[in-house]
């Protein structure tokens, strides 16, 4: 009766139907974070799973290529993984390979090349050489070719470093006929002086090595959150402390990059995390690539040196 009289209970109404307005907008809102929260949480999953299962792929589709439905498709004779003695060995024997003038291709092919476009280019014919294995390469880029005139031997060699500037003698050609086959070790070993940096969201990891010692390293890891499954405003708040946290620990990696002088940078790690880092850096790399290192900094280094140097070899 007193509120009715003050003429307060038309204004606590009013308060109750904008209680409940707030909490319906606030129950949309929620609902809507949550949606992005879950997306989030599955893209950086995603992520996660990419690198994990990389080696593996590259596993199945050489067992696939041999699988033979009808009897008569086409695959590689073999295929299989290379590192360290074992990649130094094979990379030595086609060095050592000899044929006449101009005997012996060594080609270089990019992520978007084809064999029919390597033909045009450099007026080559190949067919007599590789047939219908053009195709085999043409699954291979990016990659090195090496094929004799005789047709004895037919490889392509998956290198870690970057083939976009590779060219053979004082011109700027991606092919070379000679009497051998024109690799460089420094495009498939570890060689010479070099830095190989490895970085998550949470770690960094560099080493400068001498061919496959390591002479320096520094190594360290930052506080950034995991993973939150809570919706609404604290998984918002989350995701913003998250990408801060990010942002500083990627900054922090550049200052610990920018400490050394070295001829080549190779970086490696978590594949969205590299690719941020060498664009926001201005980073000359001589290559990058994506690698599962997990643990603490050294050990994880030492894994990722590992599975960078790993050239997948292919038998046509």
């Amino acid at each position: 009766m007193l509120d009715e009289l003050l003429g307060r209970a038309s204004l606590k109404d009013r308060i109750d139907e904008l209680e409940e307005e707030n909490e319906r907008l606030q129950s949309r809102y929620e609902a809507e974070s949550e949606r992005r929260a879950d997306a989030a949480t599955a893209r950086q999953d995603a992520e996660e799973q990419v690198n994990r299962l990389e080696d593996r792929i590259a596993q199945l589709e050489g067992e696939l290529e041999q699988v033979d439905d009808d009897g008569d498709s086409l695959a590689v004779r073999r295929r299989e993984r290379l590192r360290g003695s074992r990649l130094a060995d094979v990379v030595d024997r086609l060095t050592s390979v000899r044929t006449g003038p101009e005997g012996a291709l060594t080609a270089v092919l990019g992520a978007d090349d084809t064999v029919d476009d390597l033909q045009d280019e450099f007026d080559l014919d190949l067919q007599d050489v590789l047939g219908d294995r053009t195709g085999l390469v043409d699954e291979a880029v990016p990659c090195l070719l090496c094929v004799d005139d005789a047709g004895l031997v037919a490889v392509t060699l998956e290198p870690p470093v970057d083939l976009a500037d590779v060219t053979f003698g004082n011109g700027d050609s991606r092919v070379t006929w000679a009497d051998r086959f024109a690799l460089e070790e420094a495009w498939l070993l570890p060689t010479g002086r070099y830095a190989l940096a490895l970085v998550r969201t949470d770690l960094f990891a560099l080493g400068v090595y001498e061919g496959d010692e390591r002479v320096d390293y520094r190594g360290f890891e930052s506080d950034v959150k995991g993973s939150h499954s809570k919706g609404g405003f604290s998984q918002a708040r989350f995701e913003r402390i998250r990408d801060d946290q990010i942002d500083d620990h990627l900054e922090r990696c550049t200052e610990a990059l920018a400490d050394y002088d070295v001829e080549r940078l190779f970086v490696v790690g978590q594949r969205g995390v590299v690719d941020t880092l060498v664009e926001e850096s201005g980073l000359d790399v001589a290559g990058t690539a994506a690698v599962d290192a997990t643990g603490d900094p050294k050990p994880a280094l030492e894994d990722a040196h590992r599975s960078f140097w790993t050239t997948d070899l292919r038998v046509l």
